[in-house]
C-alpha cells in the first residue's frame, strides 16, 4: 500500500507540474503601435519563431493610441502571469513618460525581459522630390524657413523627436505634421502630403523598394549593408548625428523571475536562428538579445538622457 501511495504521489506531482508548465496557452503580446510599424514588423518576425519553439501561439495585439500609452496601460494592469507581455519601443520606455503624466510608471510597473533588436533609422522623402541629399534638405529649409514640413507618428513620437533633434543640430525650422502612427506618416510622405520624415527602416523599407519613397540618409554610425550606396547623416554633413530606436520585450511587474528568465532565453534562441536574423537585417533591424538586467540598466540611462532632451527642446506629447 505504501508503494502504491508513493507512486500515486509521484504521478500526481508530475501531472500537476505538466498542467502548470508555462506556457500552456497562447501568449498575448501587446504592441502599442500600428501594424506595419518597425516594432510591429520585428515583433512578428521574432514571435513567429518563438511560437514554434514554445509550442504555443504568441498573438500580436496592436493596441494603438496616445503614442503607445494606452497599450502600455493595458500591460501594466494585466495579471503578472506571463500570458500578457509587451513589445515596446523606447519612446514608451524613455520618452513619453517625460511629456505627460501616465497611469503607469515605466520603472516600477514593468519587468524587463530583453532588448530584442534595435530599429535603424533613415531620412526619407517622396521619390519625386527634388531633394536628393541631406545637404539639399537643409538648404531648402534655410531658403524658406518653415515651408518644409515633416510627418511623424504623433506628438512626442520617436519620429517627432528624431526630426526635432535633426532640425536643432542643422539650425533649421520645419513644420511638424503629426499622424496617428508611424506607418500613416510614411504613407503621408509617399502620398506627397508632407515633404519628409525620419522613420525606422523597417517601417519604410517596402515603400522604398517599391519606388514610392527615396531614402536619402541613414542615422546609423556606419552605412547599412542592405543600403550600401546610402550615406549616413553624419557623413552627409551633420557631424555626430545618430538615432535609432528599440524593440524591447517587457512584462507586468511581479511576473515570476522564472518566467522572465525563460522568455529571455526564448528570445535569444529565436535571434540565433539564421532565418530570423536575415529577416530582421533585411528590414533594417539589428538583433540584440540584451539580458533583463542589462536592459533595465540601459533603460534607466536612456530615460535620464531623453528626459533632459525633451525638457530642453520643450517637446510635448499627445
Amino acid at each position: 500500500m505504501k508503494i502504491i501511495t508513493g507512486l500515486l504521489a509521484v504521478v500526481f506531482c508530475a501531472t500537476s507540474f505538466a498542467q502548470n508548465a508555462y506556457p500552456n496557452k497562447p501568449i498575448r503580446l501587446i504592441v502599442p503601435l500600428a501594424a506595419g510599424s518597425a516594432v510591429d514588423n520585428a515583433a512578428r518576425i521574432v514571435a513567429q519563431k518563438m511560437s514554434v519553439d514554445l509550442g504555443q501561439g504568441i498573438v500580436i495585439d496592436n493596441v494603438t493610441g496616445a503614442s503607445g500609452a494606452i497599450g502600455a496601460d493595458k500591460v501594466a494592469k494585466s495579471a503578472p502571469d506571463g500570458y500578457t507581455l509587451a513589445g515596446f519601443n523606447d519612446s514608451i520606455m524613455t520618452m513619453i513618460p517625460h511629456m505627460k503624466a501616465q497611469t503607469w510608471d515605466i520603472l516600477k510597473d514593468f519587468e524587463p525581459i530583453s532588448l530584442v533588436a534595435t530599429v535603424e533609422w533613415g531620412l526619407v522623402v517622396n521619390n519625386d522630390s527634388p531633394i536628393k541629399t541631406v545637404a539639399d534638405f537643409i538648404a531648402a529649409a534655410k531658403r524658406d524657413p518653415s515651408k518644409l514640413n515633416y510627418g511623424s507618428g504623433g506628438n512626442g513620437s520617436p519620429q517627432h523627436i528624431a526630426m526635432a533633434l535633426f532640425a536643432n543640430q542643422a539650425g533649421i525650422s520645419l513644420t511638424h505634421v503629426p499622424y496617428k502612427g508611424a506607418t500613416q506618416a510614411a504613407v503621408g510622405v509617399a502620398g506627397k502630403e508632407v515633404d519628409a520624415a525620419f522613420q525606422g527602416i523597417a517601417t519604410v523599407n517596402s515603400l522604398v523598394q517599391a519606388g514610392k519613397l527615396r531614402l536619402i540618409a541613414v542615422s546609423t554610425p556606419k552605412r547599412l549593408a542592405q543600403f550600401p550606396t546610402i550615406p549616413t547623416v553624419n557623413e552627409s554633413g551633420l557631424a555626430g548625428f545618430e538615432f535609432n530606436s528599440w524593440f524591447a520585450m517587457m512584462a507586468p511587474a511581479g511576473t515570476p523571475k522564472v518566467i522572465i528568465t525563460q522568455m529571455h532565453s526564448e528570445v535569444v534562441k529565436a535571434l540565433a536562428d539564421a532565418e530570423v536574423q536575415n529577416k530582421l537585417i533585411a528590414q533594417g533591424l539589428t538583433p540584440r538579445g540584451l539580458a533583463p538586467d542589462e536592459l533595465g540598466k540601459a533603460m534607466r540611462i536612456q530615460y535620464a538622457k531623453y528626459g533632459k532632451l525633451i525638457k530642453d527642446a520643450g517637446i510635448k506629447g499627445e
